[in-house]
């Protein structure tokens, strides 16, 4: 947990906080202005660096809070007390790809620093359930701050308000406590105080962090309420970096030594934590094979001798390989989800045993593991300082070091197909892996993509790969641009987008336009669903309802022709350049006009639907129904029988 924070006068006001004069022990505000005061006011600090805690505010006002936040955030713009620190305001355009821009902001700051996130009653607020629902599966931190009902319950019900005739006490809003870290509703203004520094430890708490939720209905949002100055105090929470328990470190340091085939996955917490140079310096000299989940890719440089990339359902063989032979799995900072797994059957050893560094221990304890509960770097120092002279079999070693070079020619081969009429998207990828430098943000989601780019994306730093595959959401990834953009400006931010998930959520490319930010959109138009229509194909539902067609009269089904859209004339709509690539070469050339631009650029470009895509070499638990009359559905069945005999609990 982190410890309590520092409480001290802003070094910034030059005198008392608030700017008030001195005696004064309180300031009237409202609820709104104390709260915007209040956030402004907050930093964090991790191995001596401090930062504010939030950059900014997205928001999109109505009238559950356009009066309450949105006067408060004016007020702080354009007439702040006198010492009082400015929360930028962004205008967003969806609620939901306002929380999306803040976790892709949080996660491009290592999860030290993120924004808070204000929408109107109603459909505003349960917009962003869905960005919730990310952030905290995902272990970022967002603060959403949803517009509630009146706490006086005079106008009842008023628009937009739930009825529950069994109590007056829910709104909406009580949707978003399942998918909140913290969540509470701020019915009197004198519980803004307990309420907000719970949020703030949550928020900067490595172990607890996710979205943190405080419902403000709207009237109280306006009311007025002497605050006492110590509240707007300057206050740095401290970011902790838990080490591990002797006893817990010593465990895992026999468990190691007794491996004779280990393997270590590197997770999201090796990334957040900054602890690449320790995972390199655990392999250099242990020389144990490192695989790779999708938060963690890039955690280890692809081109280390101890690299064999990612591991599970989307894996690479030569990581898959080494995981089905494995004696001990050594999981730093991962929560092991089903495709990191390939559904309980990629570690198929019957003796595997886990080795589990995570600072939750909810995650620590998974596979039956020993556990060491601990911060990945720091984790990993003790872990490398205990297995001092311990080396595996040097025949191991080269194993390894051979299944990734296989693997390597696999992706150049997946990268250069050559493949017609339309180009592979393995090819846009292997483009854009060759042009793109080694601290550009690569960001991409749901679908197809992402399980090319587990396998194949070869990832020089840990700042490279930002994919989003806890939630999987379609519509992350324009958002995403333009809170890691924002993040980082001074690097190139890349996002990769197909049709089907451009028009789930566009919108944002007006507030990338309006922020003036400089972003690439790689916009792979195939007509469908690549990623579905290929599982659907796979449980025998035959590629149904995943191809962008149009309704015919002759049999009244979505087989006619393609739907006519037309993406480019939609993207230039927003503002924003676009270029058309026919072939991989076009798509070069096209990408080195983008990175020379100013300013945002859409690469617009025609791919097959139907791959091909890498070799599978790991399973994923889809199951089939069990009844059909349709021989394809039967077949399939079959097969999913036959797989799943390989599943089984690490116990």
């Amino acid at each position: 947990m982190s410890a309590a924070p520092d409480e001290r006068p802003s070094d910034r006001t030059g005198g008392q906080p608030g700017g008030q004069p001195p005696g004064s022990s309180t300031e009237r505000l409202t609820v709104g202005q104390a709260l915007v005061r209040f956030l402004a006011a907050q930093y964090t600090e991790r191995d001596g660096v401090e930062q504010a805690l939030f950059a900014g505010v997205f928001g999109i006002f109505g009238h559950g809070n356009v009066a309450g936040i949105g006067q408060a955030l004016v007020q702080n713009e354009v007439d702040p007390a006198p010492g009082e620190d400015r929360l930028k305001y962004f205008h967003a355009r969806n609620e939901q790809a306002m929380v999306h821009a803040a976790v892709a902001f949080a996660r491009t700051r290592n999860r030290l620093q993120t924004m808070a996130c204000t929408a109107s009653i109603g459909p505003g607020s349960t917009n962003m359930v869905t960005g919730a629902a990310l952030a905290t599966i995902d272990r970022i931190p967002v603060l959403l701050l949803p517009s509630d009902i009146f706490a006086t319950r005079f106008p009842d019900p008023v628009l937009q308000q739930l009825e529950d005739p069994r109590t007056l006490d829910v709104s909406v809003n009580d949707a978003f406590k399942p998918v909140s870290r913290f969540w509470d509703r701020i019915n009197r203004p004198e519980q803004l105080i307990p309420s907000a520094l719970a949020a703030m430890r949550v928020l900067t708490d490595p172990a607890e962090t996710g979205a943190v939720t405080l419902c403000l209905p709207q009237d109280v949002q306006a009311e007025g309420h002497d605050w006492p100055l110590e509240f707007f105090r300057r206050r740095v929470w401290h970011v902790a970096r838990p080490v591990p328990e002797p006893a817990a470190l010593a465990r895992a340091t026999a468990a190691i030594r007794s491996a004779k085939r280990p393997l270590l996955v590197a997770g999201g917490g090796v990334v957040y934590s900054e602890a690449s140079a320790e995972l390199a310096a655990f392999a250099d000299a242990t020389g144990i094979p490192v695989a790779d989940t999708q938060a963690g890719k890039g955690a280890i440089a692809f081109d280390h001798p101890s690299a064999v990339g990612g591991v599970g359902a989307t894996g690479t063989a030569a990581a898959n390989a080494l995981a089905a032979e494995a004696d001990l799995v050594i999981g730093v900072g991962t929560r092991y989800t089903d495709f990191t797994t390939a559904s309980h059957t990629v570690f198929a050893n019957r003796d595997v045993a886990f080795v589990n560094v995570n600072v939750l221990a909810f995650d620590a304890a998974k596979h039956a593991a020993d556990m060491v509960v601990a911060d990945a770097r720091e984790g990993l120092r003790a872990l490398t300082e205990a297995l001092a002279g311990h080396r595996v079999d040097p025949a191991y070693e080269a194993r390894a070091t051979r299944l990734a070079a296989e693997w390597a020619a696999v992706t150049d081969g997946c990268y250069h197909r050559g493949h017609g009429p339309l180009p592979a998207q393995t090819e846009v990828f292997g483009a854009l892996n060759e042009l793109m430098g080694s601290e550009d943000i690569l960001i991409n989601a749901a679908g197809s993509m992402p399980g090319d780019l587990q396998a194949l994306w070869r990832a020089r730093s840990p700042y490279q790969y930002h994919l989003e595959y806890g939630y999987s959401c379609m519509g992350y990834e324009i958002p995403a641009a333009m809170g890691a953009k924002l993040a980082a400006p001074e690097r190139e931010v890349v996002t990769i987008v197909g049709d089907g998930t451009y028009q789930m959520m566009p919108a944002e490319l007006a507030t990338i336009v309006a922020e003036n930010l400089k972003v690439i959109v790689v916009l792979l138009q195939n007509h469908g669903y690549a990623s579905i229509g290929a599982l659907s194909e796979s449980v025998g539902s035959q590629r149904f309802g995943t191809r962008y067609r149009m309704r015919t009269d002759d049999t009244d089904l979505l087989d006619g022709p393609p739907v006519p859209l037309d993406l480019v004339a939609n993207a230039r709509s927003f503002g924003l350049d676009v270029i058309e690539a026919a072939t991989i070469e076009e798509f070069r050339a096209a990408y080195a006009t983008a990175a020379a631009a100013p300013r945002a650029t859409v690469i617009h470009i025609e791919t097959d639907l139907q791959g091909p895509n890498p070799p599978s070499s790991a399973w994923w638990d889809v199951p089939v129904a069990a009844e059909s009359r349709l021989p394809s559905t039967r077949t399939a069945h079959e097969a999913y029988l036959e797989a799943k005999q390989n599943q089984r609990h690490y116990l």
